[in-house]
């Protein structure tokens, strides 16, 4: 049975993409059926061998040791603000963002990162025929961020027409940023943060080459990097303050829409009996059941999902983990890893500033197909649940 949902959903969400084509002719179906079946492998191995177990098992060693010398100069900055035994969330969760920015800064200033950026993007376009451009594009997104991987492309974005800026802004809404990925290790299982940035990278592929296919012209398919010329210690400053702004803005976006959302749901529980949640719950009930979560517990994990498109991924995944007893395991993997991206309404202002203050001209093409952008970002998150929910 979830197998034939699963391919039901597979259709659903391949279909929902057609329709928002803008060049069905030259869409390439070849390239997207070696992804699907790559995305599948790739979940299978992660989420049902030993082999995955041993590997997502390495990696939340590593990150939960980076946390734990992150914590260091935490406690030695903050060391008794909170009462003993508790875990802000600010001091806990999102402070050690600034560590994992020092050591991304240090992997690309000793070149480590860029060469693997580089050559990953470049066996990436061997298998989704798209330019070398957008294939380092993607896999620098899913390490430096959704706004400072435009920087190191910034000499070609003014050359770039808007179908290949389209992608590239894709590509940034639908992984999400190596320095919260620890972050988002302490509210969900590993497994799922893991599993779903290596299959949103190929869905990101797969829904933009639906939605915006082109063909790159081989004169124009080549790939100019951006490096900033710095003094170790001046990378250093920039990249712990990179990281304190981080921590401070998504705390600050927290405070704000946790508390909006409190208000919302009082004010809808008084006037209708039912919370703003739930009621979005009903709405996105039909997504979440395309996506193989049991009948009984569609509208709850409906109102998650919805959650994380008004709000943040953040915000989703706190209440994901307040609602955790309510859920069977398989719901559980689903519905967390449609929440690792950043397809949300906020990251629409987020990636157009950013190639704004690069390429005025650009930045306002990015923000016309802003929401076009969020729909295929959102099918990508669609698309990766529904390969887990046919792999659990």
């Amino acid at each position: 049975m979830k197998y034939l949902l699963g391919i039901l959903g597979l259709i659903i969400v391949f279909g929902l993409a057609f329709i928002a084509s803008n060049n069905r002719k030259q869409i390439k179906y070849k390239p997207l059926i070696f992804m699907v079946v790559i995305q599948l492998l790739l979940a299978a191995l992660l989420l049902n061998t030993k082999f995955g177990f041993i590997i997502i098992n390495a990696i939340a060693n590593v990150f939960n040791k980076l946390l734990q010398y992150a914590n260091s100069g935490v406690e030695f900055v903050f060391g008794g603000i909170a009462n003993e035994g508790s875990q802000p969330f600010f001091l806990t969760v999102l402070l050690p963002i600034v560590f994992i920015s020092v050591l991304i800064g240090i992997l690309q200033y000793v070149k480590i990162l860029p060469f693997v950026m580089r050559w990953i993007g470049f066996v990436l376009s061997k298998i989704n025929g798209m330019g070398k451009l957008e294939s380092y594009n993607a896999v620098a997104s899913a390490i430096v961020g959704q706004s400072e991987v435009f920087i190191t492309v910034k000499k070609q974005l003014d050359h770039l027409p808007a179908n290949r800026l389209y992608t590239l802004c894709a590509s940034a809404m639908s992984t999400v940023s190596m320095s919260i990925v620890g972050a988002y290790m302490t509210m969900i299982e590993p497994r799922y943060v893991v599993t779903a940035i290596v299959i949103n990278l190929f869905g990101g592929f797969i829904i933009a080459s639906i939605i915006n296919p082109y063909t790159v012209n081989p004169k124009e398919d080549f790939l100019e990097v951006e490096e900033e010329k710095q003094s170790f210690f001046e990378m250093l400053g920039e990249y712990i303050l990179d990281g304190f702004k981080v921590a401070i803005i998504v705390g600050a976006m927290l405070l704000g829409f946790v508390a909006l959302m409190a208000a919302i749901d009082n004010v809808f529980d008084m006037l209708f009996g039912l919370t703003f949640q739930q009621l979005l719950g009903y709405v996105f009930a039909p997504l979440a059941f395309i996506m193989g979560i049991p009948a009984s517990e569609v509208v709850s994990a409906g109102g998650i999902m919805a959650t994380k498109l008004v709000t943040n991924e953040f915000v989703a995944m706190m209440s994901l983990a307040d609602m955790a007893s309510q859920f069977s395991e398989r719901t559980l993997g689903i519905v967390s890893v449609f929440l690792v991206s950043f397809a949300n309404f906020s990251s629409i202002g987020i990636i157009s500033g950013a190639v704004k203050g690069l390429s005025e001209k650009q930045g306002n093409v990015v923000a016309r197909f802003g929401l076009r952008l969020l729909y295929g970002a959102t099918l990508v998150s669609v698309l990766s649940a529904i390969i887990v929910s046919i792999i659990l």
